[in-house]
């Protein structure tokens, strides 16, 4: 449960914080016009996202053993690049997040283009949507309970929308700097434990045959069908007997991205306005040094 509900969390956050900042920004504008246009091209995002989960859902169920292990190495591999490029993204831009969407709002309704703000809501939308959907199905194939795997990615998804509703309604304010990198290191985790369970979906599909020694014997810790078990390998990825192949994808992915989110970000230089000089006096007194503002 809780993979899914740091994803849904996650990715519904960064796409209520795009079109709840625009949204806040057209309502304070009293673009009520526009504002309706951005709802329907989120409505319309969903939709389209919603299709794709289920898709992908179904070709994964109707695919024969062998070849869904391989639908499922592939879902693993891309989610892992989607999270990794996520995590980057909002490393770099969580700090001028807001200021830099209000001015490319700003910009569109100067040139009269709403159909801009749209786009930006429905690609925000659709781009955080297709990426849960793909998550989300590589955890579900992770984990042994969807059930509860989809109420963890429900429940997130949904205190997502409400931090989204706050925003639009101006009666919230968060560290997003401080919250993606919190996420952001939840989620390195379970990219690391994602890309170990597609190492092992890769040597049943016969697509990867090295490595396949075992490395520890974890039977001790992960005991299949205990709860600690379903965390241990919902969360980590670690299986019973892990083998060499899976515990070098797991510290391959983890040890380097760990320490890029959780370095300490530098900070920008501040450019300062040149100091202000004040007259010179002719008579040399004490006073007539350049003051610094």
């Amino acid at each position: 449960m809780l993979p899914t509900f740091v994803i849904g969390l996650r990715e519904g956050l960064e796409a209520a914080l795009i079109v709840g900042i625009v949204a806040a920004f057209l309502r304070q504008r009293d673009r009520r016009d526009a504002l309706r246009q951005v709802w329907l091209g989120v409505g319309l995002a969903l939709l389209l996202c919603i299709a794709v989960g289920i898709g992908l859902h179904v070709l994964d169920h109707e695919l024969p053993q062998r070849e869904q292990e391989g639908l499922e190495t592939v879902i693993g591999l891309i989610a892992v690049a989607m999270v990794t490029y996520m995590i980057v993204w909002m490393r770099r831009h969580s700090r001028d997040l807001r200021a830099s969407l209000e001015s490319a709002t700003e910009s569109a309704l100067e040139k009269g283009s709403t159909q801009a703000l749209v786009l930006m809501a429905f690609l925000a939308v659709l781009r955080e949507g297709f990426e849960t959907a793909v998550f989300l199905i590589a955890a579900f194939n992770a984990s042994d309970n969807a059930a509860t795997a989809g109420g963890g990615a429900l429940l997130g998804v949904l205190v997502a929308v409400i931090i989204g509703f706050g925003i639009y309604r101006g009666g919230v304010r968060i560290n997003l700097a401080r919250f993606f990198r919190v996420t952001g290191i939840v989620l390195v985790v379970i990219a690391a434990g994602l890309l170990a369970t597609a190492a092992h979906t890769g040597h049943e599909a016969g697509w990867l045959d090295v490595g396949q020694g075992r490395a520890v014997d974890l039977s001790w810790l992960v005991r299949p069908g205990t709860v600690l078990a379903s965390v241990l390998t919902g969360v980590l990825g670690l299986q019973p007997r892990p083998v060499v192949a899976e515990v070098v994808a797991w510290l391959v992915y983890l040890v380097p991205l760990l320490l890029y989110v959780t370095w300490p970000a530098r900070r920008r230089p501040t450019t300062r306005p040149p100091a202000a000089e004040s007259p010179v006096s002719t008579a040399g007194s004490p006073n007539t040094a350049p003051r610094v503002t």
